[in-house]
């Protein structure tokens, strides 16, 4: 066809006839369904469906788009990708693209890093430098990653890079996205799978999940609920408590989300979920011991979440306006061996725990509209509120022999963090060749602390005190689409971190490290998305280089307590590539790898007159490769392989150059084999199959870590049996 036609009048000519319908989803983006089939008449033969090919849309930019066209970094891992690897929580997605590493203090305690843009391998006050998302909704701010399990998921979005311009603090290195699986207007579904697994010298282990999809008023409103509950077995022994596989870990929780779509302009999306995680112990012991350990206490943890959100959604050929409110409790607790510091809380004390405990309510509302169809200028527009509430009571109790546990510190804090921002992006088509972006975020943030601390051996003390940070978070971008879908594109931005007020400990911290101040971070990136072999090869890669300032870093005092320094500035170098291969023979190759090189350029005097020479948890190189083959034994049964190998490289833990242990230099690996057959599916998979100890992560007692060496090995040789079967 030929002429002058708006995008609705050329789609409807062009469809016309077509077994299809059509509705444009966003700027550059049409959705095509197969139509409602229609019963044909009894002598006509059935016709064989046509094949449908459709590129990998996103919603982490905040609207609908394909992730190959957009001047950013990243990357998605699909549902069924993440089925067949057994990727169960956001530490199974390592090495499944570039730059995703993880902390491995124990399930429940980690943190997600990016791009080696790591302020440390400590969990405490600092905001997590990853913007961690269950679709609209944030589940993290300081707080360890709740370990999510990832059931009825529709696919999982890592953007790389600072988001401050859409996400504000807390996207300091990027965004971790998990995108759960809306409910079915037309169509009831449900499936289960279980899972059972052997540890070699360990605890077995077993799971099971499923979902239900039930259409309540076709085509308008429909609820789905899935759920799951796990077992995760230990594999360390405590030879002086005399305790087998101790570090055994429990989660269970479950999810509900009702979808309703009253119009062609509005729907609404309801939804509500929890998980309760919980570990016996930790994980690292000694070197030497293996895969065993001497405590004198069991180190317990909790993390309990509870989400509730509502999206409401209006589309017009103009536009879309995204309203979204989102609340989040999280509660989350650890006990740690503290006996090591028990002199200077305790006289006649034996025995000392450290006891943590924090209730964080957190109540987000984000309203966008965005522009819709294909024109040369895009424009977004978004205002943003939140307000953060924790409760947190960290306490030392000690004992002797023959006494009870006695609280001799304890510190009774209340933080409050309100944050308000307006931002907007906007793309302008120069030529058909050249687009340039400009976005920016205006913030305002305000953060209260209430502390008083109680000590057996020092004067109680109480602070209330409130600080104030604002400022504008830009970013500019220029992407080129040089034919055949390829594209390339140069990227500035920044990210940042408020700054906060320290409390607690038994003797109040300097003056100059009674306050933290906010972090920077400048980006500057280039990269590429080009396809070859008929769109079979396809190649993303970047180069990118970032200006870190002020670094904030959760640091422990000498009694072991945590506080918050600005540690010093560094510079951050690296290139990423991510490479994905389809064979007509059913093979499909994926690999991904980062190099990256860090640098200390100053240390903030008020902290240290000397840090290490880079950022700790940082290796100079990860990556990973995934492999899978499938062929079609008869109409209804695939047979599949699965091969998985990711490596991370040597890294240090900490900022101190006298105490920073290496670690890390090792590989996972993962194979599995299945068979499906209709609705039914089988997999058996064997992890670690080399029995590899590799020390993962050189940390796990804060109160202990300087006086004798942490390391935390890897799970042992385990081999499972999953069995699905869908409804």
């Amino acid at each position: 066809m030929s002429g002058a036609f708006t995008l609705e009048e050329a789609l409807s000519r062009l469809l016309d006839g077509a077994p299809c319908t059509w509705r444009i989803v966003a700027a550059r983006a049409v959705e095509i369904r197969p139509a409602p089939p229609v019963a044909p008449p009894k002598q006509q033969e059935p016709q064989a469906a046509p094949e449908v090919v459709a590129e990998v849309l996103v919603t982490a930019t905040k609207r609908v788009q394909s992730a190959d066209r957009l001047a950013v970094a990243i990357s998605v891992i699909p549902g069924e990708q993440l089925r067949a690897t057994g990727a169960v929580d956001p530490g199974g997605t390592v090495g499944q693209v570039a730059g995703i590493l993880t902390t491995n203090l124990g399930p429940g305690r980690d943190k997600l890093l990016l791009r080696g843009l790591s302020d440390g391998a400590f969990t405490g006050r600092a905001r997590s430098t990853v913007g961690t998302y269950l679709d609209d909704t944030p589940i993290n701010y300081n707080a360890p990653d709740p370990d999510l399990r990832l059931v009825d998921v529709e696919q999982v979005e890592v953007i790389r890079g600072p988001q401050g311009a859409l996400y504000g603090a807390g996207s300091l290195s990027g965004v971790y996205r998990i995108v759960t699986r809306k409910p079915d207007l037309e169509d009831a579904s449900a499936a289960l799978q279980v899972m059972a697994a052997t540890t070699q010298d360990g605890g077995p282990s077993r799971a099971i999940d499923g979902y239900a999809n039930l259409p309540i008023i076709r085509n308008k409103i429909a609820a789905r609920l899935a759920a799951y509950h796990e077992v995760e077995g230990g594999y360390l022994d405590d030879i002086k408590l005399g305790r087998s596989n101790v570090d055994r870990t429990t989660r269970d929780g479950a999810r509900l989300s009702v979808a309703a779509h009253p119009n062609d302009t509005w729907t609404v999306n309801l939804a509500g979920a929890f998980q309760h995680l919980k570990s016996d112990d930790t994980h690292y012991t000694s070197p030497g011991l293996k895969r065993r350990r001497t405590a004198q206490v069991a180190e317990p943890h909790n993390n309990n979440i509870a989400l509730a959100g509502a999206t409401i959604r209006g589309t017009w050929s103009w536009g879309e306006l995204v309203w979204s409110t989102g609340y989040v409790r999280h509660d989350y607790s650890s006990i740690y061996d503290a006996t090591a510091v028990k002199d200077v809380y305790a006289t006649g004390a034996d025995i000392a725990i450290y006891d943590d405990s924090t209730r964080a309510k957190m109540l987000v509302q984000d309203l966008v509209l965005t522009s819709r169809g294909y024109r040369r200028l895009d424009w977004l527009v978004g205002l943003y509120g939140s307000i953060t509430t924790e409760n947190s009571s960290p306490a030392i109790r000690a004992k002797p022999n023959d006494g009870d546990l006695t609280t001799v510190y304890q510190n009774l804090q209340k933080d409050q963090i309100e944050e308000i921002a307006g931002y907007g992006e906007a793309s302008y088509e120069v030529t058909p060749v050249w687009t340039v972006g400009l976005g920016a975020r205006v913030f305002r943030s305000r953060s209260k602390i209430d502390s008083d601390v109680t000590s057996q051996r020092f004067a109680p003390r109480k602070l209330t005190r409130s600080v104030s940070f604002s400022g504008v978070s830009p970013k500019i971008s220029l992407q080129g689409d040089i034919g055949g879908g390829d594209q390339i594109y140069a990227v500035a931005s920044a990210g940042y971190r408020a700054g906060g007020i320290n409390s607690g400990g038994a003797l109040p911290l300097p003056a100059a490290r009674e306050t933290f101040g906010k972090d920077r971070l400048a980006h500057y990136e280039v990269g590429a998305k080009l396809k070859f072999l008929d769109r079979r090869l396809s190649l993303h890669s970047a180069i990118y280089y970032d200006d870190w300032t002020n670094i904030q870093a959760d640091q422990f005092r000498a009694s072991g307590l945590p506080y918050v320094a600005n540690v010093g500035d560094a510079r951050i170098a690296g290139l990423e590539t991510e490479i994905a291969l389809t064979t007509d023979a059913g093979l499909s190759l994926k690999a991904n790898a980062l190099v990256a090189r860090t640098k200390i350029t100053r240390a903030n005097p008020a902290f240290a007159t000397t840090i290490t020479r880079g950022l700790p948890s940082t290796p100079d190189i990860s990556g990973g490769v995934l492999a899978t083959y499938e062929r079609r034994l008869s109409e209804n049964v695939v047979w599949r392989l699965t091969g998985q190998a990711s490596y991370v490289g040597r890294s240090q833990v900490t900022f101190n150059p006298d105490l920073s242990p290496k670690m890390g230099g090792y590989w996972r690996i993962k194979m599995s084999a299945g068979l499906a057959a209709g609705r039914w599916a089988a997999q058996v998979f064997i992890t670690n199959p080399g029995n590899a100890l590799g020390d993962t992560f050189a940390f796990g007692n804060p109160f202990s870590f300087s006086q004798s060496r942490q390391i935390t090995p890897q799970r042992p040789r385990t081999v499972g049996l999953e069995l699905s079967a869908a409804m």
